[in-house]
């Protein structure tokens, strides 16, 4: 079904949605907000989302979409988790938060037609989330790099954690450099997000957006290698780049890529390998072990996972697993049919940024901004909506010419 030109309220929506996914935890802010006062920020930017995006298609016309379908199946699998209440009435929250967000995106599922229109809401929105972060480095100093961070970045005005802001400028660094290699976006305007973003990114220490950022460009712009001549020019300056500063300022990078750390405390991933360990030593039930305990807050024994996978398999089960493992792969395998494209490129660098960040950051099983990267793959690989046939308005026969008449009956 062709969805036709794409409303600006979807804008809107995409940006209700992005508001949503912040989250209510992180650092102090300048001016403390009440968890509560964030919370239904939140949660109304989300009701409000799935309100304008039910009043923009009101005929529920929606498109087949393999992403938006196993994620339902993952909502289903999620509230049969939290029927039992092992995570307390807040499973059931989550879960009707999860519906409001999978209902949203079917929603604007009707506009997906593999342009780059959503591509372009993303980049703004979360442009307008770092510029909140540089206004509060701005203001205060001291409390955008707290002590309690080690120095890293932090949210000062809004409660964003250093591995947040890391993520949210990569991926609009990652997205800003394609849209310049296709042309499709000037250098000036580029540069004025891309430049503020990697200094954002570089005051964050934040090694799993770095990583990912450079990995997963390097896997979008190698797709375009064959067809982009801008490609090859720019992967060629960047391994040009990239081995100089490897070898001109080594000792430099480590430092950075180390944090003060010991090689002790970086080889278990930041204490993350014990909580990991306890988590799978956990006995459980089969039932635990092929649906979870419902949905939860991602910590295991009041500390974070941050394993995306381990996360789901704590709350979901060994069914919540398969389904995400599978949102990844049908994408990346629709990915790899396609052929070359900007879209196709854009869609390959945010899966696998999902991918490699799922490592260390939890996301995958609830509504959170990576669901939301990969909503945004889901539309950029979509196929390009059929046009309307022009409806032709009904004439009167007595109308026709009678020389006209002859030529269009039927014998």
């Amino acid at each position: 079904m062709g969805g036709g030109h794409t409303p600006k309220i979807a804008g809107t929506v995409w940006g209700l949605l992005v508001l949503n996914t912040l989250g209510s935890a992180g650092a102090k802010t300048i001016v403390p907000l009440p968890r509560s006062l964030i919370q239904m920020a939140t949660m109304g930017a989300l009701v409000a989302a799935f309100a304008l995006a039910l009043a923009v298609n009101p005929r529920l016309r929606i498109r087949a979409s393999a992403y938006v379908f196993l994620l339902t199946l993952l909502l289903v699998t999620s509230v049969i988790s939290s029927a039992h209440l092992e995570s307390g009435f807040g499973a059931l929250f989550r879960c009707a938060r999860l519906a409001l967000f999978v209902g949203t995106l079917w929603l604007l599922s009707r506009w997906w037609d593999g342009g780059l229109t959503f591509a372009r809401h993303h980049i703004r929105m979360y442009f307008a989330v770092l510029g909140s972060v540089a206004a509060g480095l701005v203001i205060s100093p001291g409390a955008a790099l707290p002590d309690l961070y080690g120095g890293r970045l932090v949210g000062a005005l809004w409660p964003l954690t250093p591995p947040q802001i890391g993520q949210y400028a990569a991926v609009i660094i990652g997205l800003t450099v394609l849209l310049v290699l296709g042309r499709r976006t000037g250098r000036a305007s580029a540069a004025l997000v891309i430049v503020p973003s990697l200094v954002l990114l570089a005051l964050t220490h934040t090694r799993t957006a770095t990583l990912g950022l450079f990995i997963g460009l390097a896997l979008a712009i190698g797709s375009l290698l064959l067809t982009s001549g801008a490609a090859r020019r720019f992967f060629t300056w960047a391994v040009l780049c990239a081995t100089v500063a490897a070898v001109g300022f080594a000792s430099v990078l480590q430092a950075w890529f180390l944090r003060g750390q010991t090689k002790e405390n970086f080889s278990s991933l930041t204490g993350r390998a014990k909580v990991w360990d306890a988590l799978l030593a956990a006995p459980r039930t089969t039932g635990e072990k092929l649906f979870g305990v419902g949905l939860g807050d991602k910590s295991f024994g009041g500390l974070p996972i941050d394993n995306s996978w381990l996360a789901v398999y704590n709350e979901q089960g060994l069914a919540g697993v398969t389904l995400v493992a599978a949102i990844i792969i049908v994408l990346g395998g629709v990915a790899l049919l396609r052929p070359p494209s900007l879209q196709r490129a854009c869609a390959i660098f945010l899966i696998s940024y999902c991918a490699i960040a799922s490592y260390t950051e939890a996301g995958l099983g609830d509504a959170s901004p990576y669901l939301l990267h990969l909503a945004l793959a889901a539309s950029l690989l979509a196929a390009p909506a059929e046009a309307a046939p022009l409806a032709t308005p009904d004439v009167p026969r007595r109308h026709i010419p009678r020389w006209a008449r002859a030529r269009t009956e039927v014998p």
